[in-house]
């Protein structure tokens, strides 16, 4: 979380990170900072109190925001993909086509239309009935172990559940997945063996995560409910919600050159300041 909050920052202090590129990486770090937001208090404060109730309210509400940052992510990739695809294939085209407008209608049309599928998704889950004091077999509140806990016919909304899953998984899954392969395809290339080195090593780091998100997803929200997967739910879930919330800022952000000469910036600012 406090690698997301500082890149956020370098982001917006620093005129020289003021291009699409950081304009994405910003966006995806304060997605990941909401991601945590969402999670890690109610689980924190269950811990520390001992109380672990809920209300469905509470537990819908929770959802809504989980799913929409999630649905999110996984166009923000997509795009981030897309940019890197144009920098590094279409570079004469780069900079007429990525302009301030497109990023922004980019970037915008990411978080709303997540955050507007997802209303979907929870009014039909209010609809549901509860019976009885119940116990959600996950460390939040998701979908799968909702729908498992109610009393109601839950086809409809297991149907519309999958879809979703389905429309905001594979398209943007698949798009990012193209863009490497152009992407690779334009590395290899390159004549220099140290450039292409280089340039492979920064695109796996990127595809690795980009793996590890897509398909855990896709194998929580879309692949059969077997019963040995059920009780692998859980793990898969903390593959795409904390362990790419880790890696995110080492990858695509703290390991690069201009991110580092900003962080150092901003250090010898405060430090001048301070003194």
């Amino acid at each position: 979380m406090a690698g997301n909050i500082l890149i956020m920052v370098l982001v917006v202090t620093d005129q020289h990170l003021h291009t699409p590129m950081y304009f994405f990486l910003g966006n995806l770090s304060c997605l990941e900072t909401c991601y945590t937001s969402t999670i890690l208090p109610r689980m924190l404060a269950s811990f520390l109190t001992g109380d672990r109730t809920i209300s469905v309210t509470g537990c819908l509400m929770q959802l809504y925001f989980f799913g929409s940052l999630v649905d999110t992510e996984c166009y923000l990739l997509a795009v981030m993909s897309y940019d890197r695809y144009l920098a590094i294939c279409k570079p004469l085209h780069y900079g007429t086509r990525m302009n301030n407008r497109f990023c922004f209608q980019l970037a915008a049309g990411s978080w709303i239309s997540a955050f507007l599928a997802v209303i979907i998704v929870i009014i039909l889950m209010s609809q549901l009935i509860f019976c009885g004091p119940i116990e959600i077999d996950h460390f939040f509140c998701d979908l799968a172990p909702m729908i498992k806990l109610s009393c109601s016919d839950t086809h409809k909304m297991e149907f519309v559940t999958f879809w979703g899953s389905v429309l905001f998984t594979l398209p943007p899954f698949l798009l990012t997945m193209t863009s490497y392969v152009y992407i690779i395809i334009a590395i290899l290339r390159i004549p220099s063996t140290t450039g292409r080195q280089k340039a492979f090593s920064i695109c796996s780091s990127h595809l690795i995560v980009v793996t590890i998100f897509y398909g855990t997803l896709m194998i929580v929200y879309i692949l059969p409910k077997t019963e040995k997967l059920r009780e692998l739910n859980k793990v898969f879930s903390l593959c795409y919600t904390v362990l790419t919330s880790l890696l995110n800022p080492l990858i695509y952000s703290l390991r690069n050159k201009d991110v580092k000469l900003a962080f150092r910036k901003a250090v010898r600012k405060y430090v001048a300041f301070m003194n």
